[in-house]
């Protein structure tokens, strides 16, 4: 072999070599993983993830949902109130937001008025509570419920409630006995003694509120109403120098203890089921009276002098109880606030 032919043969081999290691190289980096790069560069910043962002805070209502005017602060307190002649005149009830009227035992009634843009001092004849108390109130959240006991099935209800209960009976803060009444329709409450914090603020409970009458336009006009609420009537009648619902009982316009006419610019009269409770029955005997707030039923709203038929719903007692006229519109509340009458469904209205 001569000295060329041997140049030649190293020569082609070394070039096989390069060739082979080219092909190495690039075939290898289909095996590896990539490399970060703040691996390759320790200072590069890592990307991060974009949090969420918190939601609003919701937009504080314009209005009173209680009242339908000017938004007012603080807790809202509701109060069971004698409705017997026993236990009138009044203290302090025609100060309240909202007023129901319920039936009890024996066919009698009783109130439980609703306070939130007026305190009065002093506020009463507080009495006992009932077992269907609760679930009416749970629409309103976790506010005070003021009673001076209760028998039966009614403590229990209320101590597994949302409510926040101040019992005279369990020593409560803010009672008091006024002397000049006989007992026991002589418990008196002072709401400055209850705590600041003590129950909730106001909440919507499903009352749509609006100074208008153009949603009355077609509704008959009614300047009174008569029904009976077990077997107690019930009447108002509308006075248009108060442009209000007087409260009527025997043919006497009833006033609170300061002299003032208890009069509303609203009366709702909800029909409602009932049914007898024979888990809270009085001394005398008397079964007590269950009524159902939620479920759904006639209504008929009395406001400007006008009435308006429809009616009420309630999913849960959670939720608010809406009233709606013949058509699916709300019914809308003159500002200024309401009685509610819970009635039985085969109530008479007049």
């Amino acid at each position: 072999m001569t000295r060329s032919t041997r140049v030649l043969r190293i020569s082609c081999a070394a070039l096989s070599v390069t060739c082979l290691l080219g092909v190495a190289a690039c075939s290898g980096g289909h095996h590896k993983k990539a490399v970060s790069s703040s691996a390759v560069n320790p200072t590069a910043k890592k990307s991060v993830a974009p949090q969420p962002q918190p939601k609003p805070a919701p937009k504080p209502l314009a209005f009173d949902p209680l009242v339908g005017g000017k938004q007012t602060s603080g807790s809202v307190v509701a109060v069971k109130i004698d409705d017997t002649a026993n236990g009138r005149p009044q203290v302090g009830i025609d100060k309240a937001d909202i007023v129901y009227i319920e039936q009890v035992e024996g066919g009698l009634t009783r109130t439980i008025a609703v306070f939130h843009s007026r305190k009065p001092v002093p506020v009463g004849p507080v009495r006992s509570v009932r077992a269907n108390d609760p679930e009416l109130l749970t629409q309103y959240g976790r506010i005070a419920f003021v009673a001076s006991g209760g028998g039966g099935d009614s403590l229990p209800a209320l101590d597994n409630s949302v409510l926040r209960a101040d019992i005279n009976d369990r020593g409560g803060p803010g009672f008091f006995r006024d002397d000049n009444r006989p007992v026991p329709y002589n418990l008196m409450l002072d709401m400055t003694k209850l705590p600041p914090t003590f129950g909730a603020g106001a909440q919507s409970i499903g009352f749509t509120w609006s100074a208008s009458k153009s949603g009355l336009k077609g509704t008959p006009i009614a300047a009174q109403l008569h029904t009976m609420v077990g077997g107690t009537p019930v009447q108002f009648i509308w006075s248009s120098g108060l442009h209000r619902f007087v409260r009527v009982i025997d043919g006497a316009v009833q006033r609170a203890a300061d002299g003032a006419t208890i009069a509303t610019p609203n009366v709702i009269v909800q029909f409602c089921k009932g049914h007898v409770n024979p888990h809270d029955v009085d001394q005398a005997g008397n079964p007590g009276f269950f009524t159902e707030s939620i479920g759904s039923g006639r209504v008929a709203v009395y406001r400007d002098g006008h009435r308006v038929d429809g009616s009420w719903s309630r999913k849960s007692a959670a939720s608010g109880t809406a009233l709606k006229d013949k058509y699916g519109r709300a019914i809308p509340l003159a500002p200024g606030g309401a009685w509610v009458v819970l009635v039985d469904t085969a109530a008479p209205l007049g």
